[in-house]
């Protein structure tokens, strides 16, 4: 039987109310563990079907589930139990409700996690297990990969990652979040869009530190340790990468572009032969099309003298780099390097990630059987695919088979705000069409290439 929307946000609901917080390193405490024990015990009571199968534990609370199949290609589904936290004082922040009271009103479920991920790990399960329960046996194993540890960057997919390789297990398609059927996302765009993931960014951490000389403030250096690090990051912020328009962002203007008139359609309906220009133009419009054509470099922290009155001994910086596809990490710090042009600033690198392989579209079974489940749940949303910018645990096994990045709820500029920060919330009659996106999608024979 297949739930109703209100049954799957009562679900979803209880999960809210479970706040899956995870460390950013090391073991979990006794209390996170206790707290994700408590989650996995609503898991299998909600979706007893599903958890009667093979579970396993992957890195600190992560959970690998295998659905056996027939004789077809694997399909992966991904989503991640933990969210982000909250700060003490949250209701300063401007909640409707408390982040973790999962309350349902007015036809939203509100709380940390609804879009983020926990609502596209509900309806994944809610459809499994309707299907489960109907005799439906998959074409191929199904698995499903529940990440414990997205949000503070564990291994807890890597360690999934590592086991499915290692079993030789070659997924004809793997599905995490990432994209979403999008509201007022593309200016003049009526309706709704379905934005899949084909890729996304590589990702680095680089700390730069200049070195100098201790004492009083009264009598400070020419150059300090400080001002030679604030001039390096002025070199960066004054030279960003070179932009370009890859292949995937061109189908996603010229998608758009489709469902446009005047001139900005008619533009963008001819992306692929206008990309040296839109490479040049889209970086001026905003921050969400620069990172959308280029390498990026955010300033985060910064570090210098423990007091006010005392010269800095060092100076530190950590930039994250966000790296496009077709570029790579070397290239990316190399760029950096060269900018900021002094010997006494020195580089270091920490958790570098490459940016993912491009996964087919167009007539390929994997975007066939995404799209038919498109259609079969937001029957006007357009389809686009685009290059994901933030990471998501799919990078890694992204090398395994094609992988897409797209959470099948519906969501508004505002709600897209909201991830991260207060509000969070997602529509109930979403979270139907989101089950039924699924069971869709796992009941076409391209998903298991199949086709």
């Amino acid at each position: 039987m297949i739930p109703a929307a209100p049954e799957v946000a009562s679900r979803l609901a209880a999960l809210v109310r479970v706040p899956t917080i995870t460390p950013p390193h090391g073991p979990l405490d006794d209390a996170t563990a206790a707290t994700f024990a408590t989650f996995r015990a609503a898991l299998r009571g909600f979706y007893p079907r599903v958890f009667a199968h093979e579970v396993e534990t992957v890195g600190r609370a992560g959970l690998l589930i295998r659905i056996p199949g027939g004789g077809a290609s694997p399909v992966v589904l991904m989503a991640h139990q933990d969210v982000v936290p909250v700060p003490e004082d949250w209701a300063a922040e401007g909640w409707e409700h408390g982040p973790f009271e999962g309350v349902i009103s007015e036809g939203w479920v509100h709380g940390r996690g609804t879009l983020d991920d926990k609502g596209a790990l509900a309806v994944a399960l809610e459809a499994v297990d309707s299907l489960l329960g109907e005799g439906w046996t998959p074409p191929g194993d199904l698995y499903l990969s529940l990440g414990a540890d997205e949000e503070s960057h564990g291994d807890s997919a890597i360690q999934a990652a590592t086991l499915l390789e290692a079993r030789g297990v070659a997924p004809a398609l793997i599905l995490d979040e990432g994209g979403a059927v999008t509201l007022g996302a593309f200016p003049g765009l009526e309706g709704e869009a379905a934005v899949i993931g084909a890729s996304e960014k590589g990702i680095v951490d680089v700390t730069l530190t200049v070195e100098g000389r201790g004492g009083h403030a009264s009598t400070p250096p020419r150059e300090s340790a400080p001002g030679i690090l604030a001039r390096a990051l002025g070199r960066i912020e004054a030279h960003p990468h070179p932009s370009a328009l890859h292949p995937v962002n061109v189908e996603l203007l010229e998608a758009v572009g489709s469902r446009l008139g005047g001139a900005r359609g008619a533009v963008m309906r001819r992306a692929g032969a206008l990309r040296w220009l839109l490479a040049r133009l889209l970086p001026r419009l905003g921050a969400e099309l620069a990172a959308m054509t280029r390498t990026t470099v955010a300033i985060t922290q910064l570090r210098g003298s423990p007091a006010h009155n005392v010269l800095a001994t060092s100076a530190t910086a950590t930039l994250n780099i966000r790296v496009a596809v077709g570029s790579g990490v070397d290239e990316a710090v190399a760029h950096v390097r060269r900018v900021i042009r002094d010997p006494r600033v020195r580089i270091d690198i920490e958790e570098p990630s490459e940016p993912s392989p491009v996964s087919p579209r167009g007539d390929s079974p994997a975007w066939t059987a995404l799209t038919g489940a498109v259609a079969a749940s937001y029957p006007d949303a357009l389809v686009v695919p685009y290059v994901m910018l933030a990471a998501s645990d799919s990078r890694h096994l992204a090398h395994l088979g094609p992988t897409y990045r797209f959470a099948p709820l519906r969501m508004s500029s505002d709600q897209r705000a909201a991830v991260h920060g207060p509000n969070e919330k997602v529509e109930v009659e979403s979270l139907g069409r989101g089950v039924a996106f699924y069971r869709a999608l796992l009941a076409s024979d391209e998903a298991w290439m199949r086709g």
